[in-house]
């Protein structure tokens, strides 16, 4: 059991931190919404306009890595199977 929650927590680490680079590896906040400039053809004003979609951040991350951590430390609450010879 220890085994199998200290594997899980490093899965979960490897996959939170893959996700954070797959996303675009945001130093800053997690965002929904992203923004995105556009220029206008005919008067060449540039405008801002919104782009839904997912960017994870740090605080993302960080939770992930939190969560990882908090599974490691519970595998030291299970007690080691004594082997029957």
């Amino acid at each position: 059991m220890r085994n199998l929650v200290r594997i899980l927590a490093a899965v979960l680490a490897l996959v939170g931190l893959a996700v954070w680079l797959a996303g675009g590896a945001n130093r800053g906040w997690t965002k929904n919404r992203v923004e995105k400039r556009t220029v206008d053809e005919v008067t060449g004003i540039e405008g801002i306009t919104y782009e839904d979609r997912f960017v994870p951040g740090v605080d993302f991350l960080g939770g992930l890595m939190i969560g990882a951590g908090v599974l490691a430390g519970v595998s030291f609450l299970f007690r080691k199977r004594d082997k029957v010879e």
